[in-house]
């Protein structure tokens, strides 16, 4: 997957699905793409300055381990079980040494925990026999290991190497298929188009702000369109609740004055920590 600083100049003449999708309606030109799309990550860039991966972390193993265990839960419920985890099992050799029933209690919060588990005691092993106790920093090494795939390596590779990477979750994934961005519902093909219509030191950040903007306000079920900051941008513009009012109400996170998913966000974080596992939400 090649950088493409100049995705709208090579192919502006090829023709894309209408913005609208409406009948007749005139097709989006490939250059009209890349531009809209550009211009919504500029906005998005205004709405979050403070985009951030929402997993607490301080080293690349912590944030490895952590994304795995973030598949089917909300990074909150990682980052409240995680404290303990790490206190328990610091390296890649206390972990793959780990009590495997011990090991699953002190993940059982985030759910599918004896699969989790094994993953983990896997992927532990492998960085321990493979790697010398350290975190590979190249995609094709990371999804070598147990229980990771591009997703939890490019996560690994944008926030703990800085190696660009797309995070395509679900999130993201609904949201660029909403602004017409991409059809596609294959992640790995997700990610190859999307990756097309940016450079490629946007991609980590464009996938932080898309995820945000998903969490926040672009909900799968009742998106908050009258409180959306990018609506005039946005072909699915209606989708969800249009009133302002009622919209306000369905914000979440910093933007509807609720605590974070961190319970130790970064320093120009607008919102509240999260709460410790076990204490009043």
């Amino acid at each position: 997957m090649g950088e493409q600083e100049s995705a709208g100049s090579a192919e502006a003449a090829k023709p894309h699905k209408s913005v609208k999708g409406s009948k007749g309606a005139r097709p989006e030109s490939r250059l009209a793409l890349v531009r809209r799309a550009r211009r919504i990550n500029r906005e998005l860039a205004e709405v979050y300055p403070y985009a951030h991966p929402e997993l607490d972390f301080e080293s690349p193993f912590q944030l490895l381990v952590a994304t795995v265990l973030s598949a089917q839960t909300t990074d909150l419920r990682v980052n409240q079980t995680t404290p303990a985890l790490f206190a328990a099992y610091p390296t890649p050799e206390d972990m793959a040494a780990a009590d495997p029933e011990a090991l699953e209690q002190l993940i059982r919060p985030t759910g599918f925990f004896r699969a989790k588990a094994k993953s983990l005691l896997g992927l532990s092993a492998a960085l321990r026999d493979r790697f010398g106790g350290e975190v590979p920093g190249r995609l094709e090494d990371l999804v070598t290991l147990p229980g990771v795939g591009r997703k939890t390596a490019n996560v690994v590779l944008g926030n703990a190497f800085g190696v660009p990477g797309l995070t395509v979750d679900t999130h993201f994934g609904r949201l660029v298929r909403r602004w017409k961005w991409t059809a596609q519902e294959d992640p790995e093909k997700v990610e190859a188009e999307i990756a097309a219509l940016f450079p490629k030191s946007e991609w980590t950040m464009l996938s932080h702000r898309i995820i945000f903007h998903g969490r926040r306000v672009c909900h799968a079920r009742k998106p908050a369109c009258g409180a959306c900051l990018i609506a005039p941008l946005c072909p699915a513009y209606g989708e969800g609740e249009t009133d302002p009012d009622k919209a306000k109400k369905l914000l979440k996170y910093e933007m509807g004055g609720q605590p974070g998913q961190r319970l130790r966000p970064p320093s120009d974080y607008p919102g509240r920590p999260a709460a410790p596992l076990g204490a009043a939400e």
